[in-house]
């Protein structure tokens, strides 16, 4: 069951990108937005995560922190930052428990072959630590300025 808005954000702690921790406990008192994206390096996550970067000042300028999460290792995570430039935290989820507290590891088909993946999915959570806005099944095009727009009428 995936998290509805209004519900509490489940709590995480995760290594990240650049030798960063993040954390829900860290971000408590300001908004921030999660990103899940399924691989590193592939190019929908690389627009998705391009994207996101180009939003990053406008976001900065409303106090938001841009967080995206993938189940990959942190070795490729952190070459896949350095590749494009990503200066906002990329997190490992390898054992997938923050995607599962969100509800977005979820079984997936592709040629008739069923498997587990993590449904691209961005959650934005307020000052309080509720998730004021959540998309599921995301697709990429003009995703990160709906949710800039979005954070912007928090």
């Amino acid at each position: 069951m995936s998290v509805q808005e209004g519900d509490a954000a489940p709590a995480f702690a995760l290594p990240a990108s650049g030798g960063r921790t993040v954390s829900s406990a860290a971000l408590l008192g300001r908004p921030y937005i999660l990103y899940f994206y399924p691989k590193a390096d592939t190019s929908g996550c690389t627009k998705e995560a391009c994207a996101f970067q180009e939003a990053l000042p406008q976001l900065g300028q409303l106090g938001l922190e841009v967080i995206g999460v993938s189940p990959d290792p942190i070795k490729p995570i952190e070459k896949f930052a350095a590749k494009h430039n990503l200066t906002f935290p990329l997190a490992s989820d390898e054992t997938k428990a923050a995607a599962e507290a969100y509800g977005v590891w979820v079984e997936k088909a592709m040629y008739g072959k069923k498997y587990m993946g993590i449904e691209r999915s961005t959650f934005l959570v307020d000052a309080a630590g509720k998730i004021a806005r959540a998309w599921h099944k995301v697709k990429v095009e003009g995703h990160a300025r709906d949710v800039a727009a979005a954070a912007a009428a928090l």
